[in-house]
């Protein structure tokens, strides 16, 4: 039986929406794409999605965001070089954007990442509102964990996460942009699930790699080639 396309950009040869080289007003031969380009599967979504980028609330937020990027290189004498950390690019976007109230959802256990971050932030004019992870102090097992599941030993209080509540508090603060901090797996999924609010992310949970998950995919083909082991 025929397998069923669907898009797997990663897996790209030509990288045709790219189309380095062209000049303006040249655009990119759709042809020349694979048969799982989703150019090619989904055009009907994407005529409908670009829509949106007239509207007047993206329309700045768009442009500002490819504004912020531009900024990040420089062309020099001997090549391309990039200018801005992220902590850097964060502040730049929000000024660009006019924020003035920012809030950040952390995880307790980088506390002083974000006490850092919240101060670097102020010092620019922001107003920081930031919520711990552990808010509310309820034990684990509100979230259903039976004692013998938890971290500690079984008969010592351990706090639950709580991302819907970091989120919600977030919401009524009424904050003009979020910065998600190292939320756990599954409790970022949660958060990015209630958040109503304009959101970005600073930094992702990794407690081996010193929160620098991309570290095992440079080394899946030898500290973590286990990783590349299909499953039995």
């Amino acid at each position: 039986m025929e397998q069923s396309l669907y898009p797997t950009c990663d897996k790209c040869p030509k990288m045709t929406c790219v189309a380095w080289g062209l000049k303006m007003g040249e655009k990119p031969n759709i042809e020349e794409a694979p048969p799982f380009c989703p150019m090619k599967l989904h055009p009907d979504v994407i005529e409908r999605t670009m829509r949106e980028y007239d509207r007047e609330d993206i329309r700045d937020l768009v442009r500002l965001s490819s504004l912020q990027e531009a900024e990040c290189f420089e062309f020099k004498p001997d090549g391309l070089r990039h200018t801005k950390p992220r902590v850097e690019e964060t502040v730049g976007f929000a000024q660009k954007m006019g924020y003035k109230r920012l809030g950040i959802a952390f995880c307790l256990g980088l506390q002083s990442e974000a006490r850092t971050m919240s101060l670097i932030l102020e010092r620019k004019g922001f107003e920081v509102v930031s919520v711990g992870c552990k808010v509310g102090a309820f034990p684990k097992e509100r979230a259903g964990l039976k004692p013998e599941e938890k971290i500690l030993e079984p008969q010592m209080y351990e706090p639950m996460c709580n991302p819907i509540t970091q989120a919600e508090i977030l919401n009524e603060e009424g904050v003009d942009l979020v910065i998600l901090l190292g939320l756990c797996v599954g409790h970022d999924t949660l958060f990015i699930k209630y958040c109503r609010r304009p959101m970005t992310v600073l930094a992702t949970k990794d407690r081996v790699t010193g929160h620098n998950p991309l570290a095992v995919l440079y080394t899946s083909k030898s500290y973590y080639s286990n990783l590349r082991m299909r499953a039995k």
